[in-house]
């Protein structure tokens, strides 16, 4: 799992599953509650380049949207694609989580 932070948003890319998971969710964390982060920051995950996510890593995703909320931040979801968004309704975090709309091309 690679992670890269490019401001506000964090882009993952790789498999994000179990192996992964600690690794992200320090990383989640670092950007909601470390130094410079407060009221009105907002996070994008970027998992446009995530080519496998598991249920452990929806657990970090809800982890981080339920941070955010506590703090009165937001977390987005971007670049879900099939594999992403199918876990994301199989553990119903889909309810609970902002997924960005993909941009419509014409």
């Amino acid at each position: 799992m690679d992670i890269v932070t490019d401001g506000p948003v964090l882009v993952l890319s790789g498999d994000f599953d179990a192996r992964s998971t600690w690794e992200v969710r320090n990383a989640l964390r670092d950007r909601l509650v470390g130094p410079g982060s407060g009221q009105g920051q907002d996070l994008v995950v970027d998992l446009t380049n995530v080519t496998f996510i598991d249920a452990t890593a929806t657990r970090v995703l809800a982890y981080a949207s339920r941070e955010a909320a506590l703090s009165g931040n937001h977390v987005t979801l971007r670049g879900c694609g099939p594999a992403v968004r199918r876990m994301l309704h199989l553990s119903r975090l889909m309810r609970f989580v902002d997924v960005e709309r993909a941009a419509a091309t014409a």
